[in-house]
Formats: C-alpha cells, sequence, structure tokens
C-alpha cells in the first residue's frame, strides 16, 4: 500500500509517501521557523495561512522526486491532532478532500503515535513490547508500547514540557528562537561544576514529569549571579544537566518497572546530544537497547504520519468523509491495530 502523509499539527509542513513495501519513497518539509522568530515563539493564524501556502506544493514536489503519480496512491493520512486547530484543519481539509477526489481511503493520525512509531523507519526498527520517552516541546511523557494501538501513559508531563522549558530558559538567557538547539549549543561552552540546578521529581516515586521550576530557578540564578557571557554559559550547562538527569532517571525506572530491556526515544528533545549520550550510557548500564530516529524525523514530519497512517490503513481503519480534528486527544483512547 502506497500512502501519502501530511503534518501541520504545529509550524512545520510536512508531506511524504510510504509504501509498504519499498518503504519510505520521499519526504519533503518546510519550517516555519523564519516567519515566526521575530515574535518569539509560534502565531497560530500565521502557521495555518503558511500550511495554506505550502502544502500543495511540497506535494507536486515529493511526487515528482518520488516518479509517482496520483493514481499510484491507495490511501491518505493526515495529522488530526493534538495540536494548533487551526493548523490541523489545513491539513486534515487538503489530507481528506485528495481521498475523497482520489476514491481511496484516509485516515487521521495521532500526532503523538507519529512521533512513538517514527524510528519503526529505521533499520534496525525496535520490537514490540518497548518503553518509549517522547520528550518535544508540547509534550513530556514515558510510554509503554505493546503494539500500535496499545499504549499505556507511565508517567507524563504536570506542567512545562521539557521542549518547552529549553525554549523559555532560552527566552531568559537572551537566545533566539528556537531557543532549545541554542541554548543546547551554548551549554557546551558551560562549565558542569559552577552551578547545578535540582532534578525535579526525582526524590519521590513516580514517573511523571516538571520543568517548570527549573526555568524560574535558572531566572534566579541569571538575577543574582550576573549577566556575562560565561555566565550564562554556565547556567545554560547547569540547566540542561538538570534536565538530562532527570529524564536519565525517569528512563531507568520506567525499563525497571515494566521489566522491558528497550527504550525508544522520540520527538525534537531527542535530537539533543546530552541526551542521547546520557541514555546511551543507561541502556548499556541495564544490557538493553535504545532506539531514535534520524535527526531529521525528530521533529515534525510527514514520513512519521505516513508511516503511522499506513499501519491504520492496512489494518482496515478510515475516516468518513467528516473533517473532524481534535487539539486535545490522549494517546489511551486510540485503538489498537491488530495483526
Amino acid at each position: 500500500m502506497l500512502v501519502l502523509g501530511i503534518e501541520s499539527s504545529c509550524d512545520e509542513t510536512g508531506v511524504a509517501l510510504f509504501d509498504t513495501e519499498a518503504g519510505l519513497l520521499g519526504h519533503a518539509l518546510h519550517s516555519q521557523i523564519g516567519l515566526h522568530a521575530e515574535y518569539g515563539g509560534v502565531v497560530p493564524e500565521l502557521a495555518s495561512r503558511d500550511h495554506v501556502r505550502k502544502a500543495l506544493p511540497l506535494l507536486r514536489s515529493v511526487l515528482d522526486e518520488s516518479d509517482v503519480k496520483s493514481c499510484d496512491i491507495n490511501g491518505v493520512a493526515y495529522t488530526a491532532g493534538p495540536g494548533l486547530i487551526g493548523a490541523l484543519m489545513v491539513g486534515a481539509s487538503i489530507g481528506r478532500s485528495l481521498a475523497w477526489s482520489w476514491g481511496v481511503p484516509a485516515v487521521g493520525v495521532h500526532h503523538m503515535e507519529g512521533h512513538l512509531l517514527a524510528p519503526m523507519l529505521e533499520t534496525p526498527a525496535p520490537e514490540f513490547p518497548f518503553v518509549a520517552l517522547l520528550v518535544s516541546g508540547g509534550h513530556t511523557m514515558l510510554v509503554r508500547v505493546d503494539g500500535v494501538g496499545a499504549y499505556r501513559i507511565l508517567g507524563d508531563t504536570l506542567d512545562d514540557a521539557a521542549g518547552e522549558a529549553f525554549d523559555k530558559t532560552a527566552k531568559l538567557l537572551g537566545l533566539g528562537y528556537p531557543g532549545g538547539p541554542a541554548l543546547a549549543r551554548l551549554a557546551e561552552q558551560g562549565d558542569p561544576g559552577r552551578f547545578r540546578f535540582p532534578r525535579p521529581m526525582t526524590d519521590r516515586p513516580g514517573l511523571d514529569f516538571s520543568f517548570s521550576g527549573l526555568k524560574t530557578f535558572a531566572l534566579t540564578t541569571s538575577q543574582t549571579q550576573g549577566g556575562d557571557e560565561q555566565t550564562r554559559a554556565d547556567i545554560a550547562r547547569a540547566f540542561q544537566d538538570a534536565v538530562v538527569d532527570t529524564l536519565v532517571i525517569k528512563c531507568r525506572r520506567a525499563l525497571r518497572q515494566s521489566g522491558v530491556s528497550r527504550l525508544v526515544v522520540a520527538g525534537g528533545v531527542g535530537a539533543n546530544r546530552a541526551l542521547r549520550a546520557g541514555l546511551d550510557a543507561l541502556v548499556d548500564e541495564l544490557g538493553g537497547e535504545v532506539f531514535y530516529p534520524r535527526l531529521e524525523f525528530c521533529t515534525d514530519n510527514g514520513a512519521m504520519i505516513a508511516y503511522a497512517g499506513a499501519c491504520r490503513l492496512c489494518a482496515g481503519q478510515q475516516q468518513g468523509l467528516a473533517i473532524e480534528v481534535r487539539p486535545r486527544w490522549s494517546l489511551e483512547e486510540l485503538e489498537a491495530v491488530t495483526a
């Protein structure tokens, strides 16, 4: 089955073609970073308008590069949530309309399921069951995965997600947008021994996360210690070390409690080199395995939506003609895919 995937949940427009026999045939991504940079964050209305402008040109580009005609496509998958409602409506409207005009089934995909399954596009792909760390600007959670759609949330964020905390801390340090990558670069110049930030919620049982206090701790440290370049780098290092240590500690707990040896890491913060180093060391210690998507598939992309959609379309799932999106949507509400 050849599936077209469309991603438009926030500030990236992604289009991809996935064939269940030949694998990923092509993909293209347009980032809106330049559009939103002057505002210091995503402006929902501007994001929606840009998706309208970019989606179809990207689709034509992917079809041409993959040497595929629209009549070859057997199904369409699009992100139906969670995300910005206007942005979701653009992708869903385009995806559902194309499917209707081509006479093929369509399916709405959960954005986080797409991230969770993104490592399946790599070789080797992880086998079920595994524990997934989904860590991005909007989500930080640990999920036990027993199959496609068979998800149990082990821990979730109670306030700021890790990526959101990265961006906010970067902003208070005077770094550009998006802040997470800029803070990570600055942290490489920092002295790891000068400041030590707390590791939130690691002194108590459980797998939930809370990162808003770290942002406040960074602000207080900056105000009391001054704002010279080295101090900013030292604060960035202390902040990043605290986030990484917290995520590693929680992953250790999740693997031990679940009795699973495989860890999957997905989402934009999964590209952070310090986090990858910490998780690599963890699974080496535990004798397990860790799987990452390639860097270009850590952030939002159409390939992960095409893959997740293909899994559901092959199982006979599809949407009706109504265009429906869900800005809020729990992973645990998804229907399991049975072989």
